[in-house]
């Protein structure tokens, strides 16, 4: 009887190729945050136009795979640097809000800034899950809803989070880690459906 472990078990064993993390860039401002989504709105404007390219590319991408059985590396960089860029605005406008540095305008890496997103390029991939991980997903578009959906998880804890950070000039340091462990969740769900990897996503906050 074979020994080797499932993708599935290997993927809930070891850190998923998708990872995000940010860390809390203190101090923060007490009142910042009221004002952050306004002042992201020219990023709200640019990162629409993205999304609707994330989604041709994504189109472009399905066909790929179910003939080839790759990625195309260049539409894969640009859709990574789409969910990269908005996890940046995301997490300084609207989601954990926690950081008071505005985001850059742009696809890379980005290092230097407290929130960061990256997705392992697959070499290889299956020619038929492209048509059914939608379905497989099911489960955790349960979890998503609950977590990112309006009202959501994540919402109302950031909420909680900039209130306290009103009063007290800290922001609470659970709160941080655990809307971020939603958000990767949410993330890793989103790369998966995405075609971007074929590893089932974990059910699980960590990295």
């Amino acid at each position: 009887m074979s020994t080797a472990a499932s993708p599935l078990a290997a993927t809930l064993e070891g850190a998923y190729p998708v990872h995000v993390d940010a860390r809390l860039d203190e101090p923060l401002s007490r009142w910042k945050w009221l004002v952050k989504w306004f002042l992201a709105i020219p990023h709200f404007v640019v990162l629409a136009f993205l999304w609707i390219a994330f989604a041709l590319v994504t189109v472009g991408a399905f066909f790929a795979i179910l003939f080839t059985g790759r990625y195309p590396r260049g539409l894969f960089d640009f859709n990574v640097g789409v969910l990269r860029w908005t996890w940046r605005v995301s997490y300084y406008s609207t989601s954990v809000l926690g950081t008071d540095r505005y985001p850059p305008f742009s696809l890379g890496e980005e290092p230097e800034y407290p929130a960061t997103l990256s997705v392992e390029y697959p070499e290889r991939l299956s020619h038929w899950k492209p048509l059914v991980k939608w379905l497989l997903a099911f489960p955790h578009w349960i979890v998503v809803a609950v977590l990112a959906g309006s009202p959501g998880a994540i919402g109302a804890l950031t909420f909680v989070a900039v209130l306290i950070l009103l009063v007290t000039a800290q922001y609470p340091h659970n709160l941080h880690t655990l809307v971020l462990g939603m958000v990767r969740w949410v993330v890793r769900v989103g790369a998966y459906v995405s075609l971007m990897r074929d590893e089932y996503p974990p059910f699980r906050l960590e990295d």
